[in-house]
């Protein structure tokens, strides 16, 4: 016989009603994206999130634990979206140098320059569907993820939870302490322009990078036709799919953010956050799509001029930092845990 609720409703009919409902939230969010475009804000991908994860908890879970545990997790990222002024108050010097000097240093040249010199064409390629869908599932697989986990083990959501609330405010201080200009703005700027370090000169707000290439220089081989200065093309994507509408969102969200945040590249940390944090919870096929996706991103910052190799590594370093140290809290308190129960066994 199968199992009943309270109400009176079998679990196989409440499964019927979740699907149904599921299904409704769909036709809902995909409605809302045909009209008001892609959402790149954070407010707006969390009420999709919980009001998903509404519909999907019936017959699973109350209703009360998506607000118990999202509110406050949201909440936090709330704070740290406003929270990143701060970096403009303090009003820290920014390194112009820094990062590509690193790579020259590491490589004998600065990667993006020879990625965009090698690939780049005038119309973008097909490929470069690829390399804007990866930049712009930035805004919307960790919190997918963390939707799928928060419904198969609270527990595991909530560790989850940790890492990405310690990944944002830990890049926070980062580029709040050292902020970094990304290669698409030193394409725009000269050495001269940039001397004292300042925060948003008027070069950066140029039409496009300059004759000479700026900080980066033009790149020694280029696609016939194209540009071998360094340009930032991480939404040239759309155009292939004949989406400009989605390409001026992005440059429009882009305009809005932290210009030189580049220092570490939370891009870059997340992604790799998700890898090391998932390799011990899913299977050999797992790992490799996690572990691809964090390489896929890497290539795809560094390619458009979002960020250097200096950037990645850094966010990829701070991510193995802030997962390794929940893990291994994690296990003392398991520790504490085991031997507080056999004290009170004996």
């Amino acid at each position: 016989m199968p199992r009943t609720v309270e109400s009176g409703l079998t679990w196989r009919n409440l499964a019927v009603v979740r699907r149904t409902a599921v299904a409704l939230w769909l036709v809902c969010v995909c409605l809302s994206l045909w009209h008001n475009g892609i959402a790149y804000d954070r407010t707006t991908l969390l009420i999709y999130m919980c009001s998903g994860l509404l519909v999907a908890s019936i017959g699973r879970r109350k209703f009360w634990t998506v607000f118990v545990d999202w509110l406050p997790f949201a909440a936090i990222l709330y704070l740290y979206d406003m929270t990143r002024g701060v970096a403009e108050w303090m009003g820290m010097p920014t390194h112009w140098t820094l990062a590509p000097d690193f790579d020259r240093g590491l490589f004998g040249q600065v990667p993006t320059v020879w990625l965009q010199g090698e690939l780049k064409q005038v119309s973008p390629p097909w490929w470069e569907i690829g390399t804007s869908t990866i930049y712009i599932s930035f805004f919307v697989v960790p919190y997918v993820v963390a939707g799928v986990l928060w419904l198969r083990n609270r527990r595991v959501w909530a560790r989850y939870a940790v890492c990405f609330v310690a990944m944002s405010f830990l890049a926070l201080v980062g580029y709040t302490l050292v902020p970094g200009a990304p290669p698409w703005a030193a394409a725009k700027c000269a050495a001269v322009e940039v001397a004292d370090h300042p925060r948003d000169p008027a070069c950066i707000y140029g039409p496009g990078p300059r004759a000479d290439g700026g900080l980066l220089g033009v790149a020694d081989h280029a696609q016939p036709g194209s540009s071998p200065l360094v340009e930032r093309i991480s939404g040239r994507g759309w155009q292939v799919l004949h989406l400009r509408s989605a390409e001026s969102m992005l440059q429009v969200g882009q305009a809005k953010s932290n210009l030189v945040a580049a220092i570490p590249s939370l891009h870059a940390g997340l992604t790799m956050m998700l890898a090391l944090f998932m390799w011990p919870r899913v299977k050999a096929l797992g790992r490799t799509l996690f572990v691809g996706y964090a390489l896929a991103m890497a290539f795809t910052l560094v390619y458009t001029g979002e960020h250097y190799v200096f950037d990645v590594l850094l966010g990829w370093g701070l991510a193995a930092v802030v997962v390794g140290s929940v893990a291994y809290v994690d296990r003392l308190l398991s520790r504490r845990r085991a031997q507080r129960s056999c004290s009170d066994a004996g």
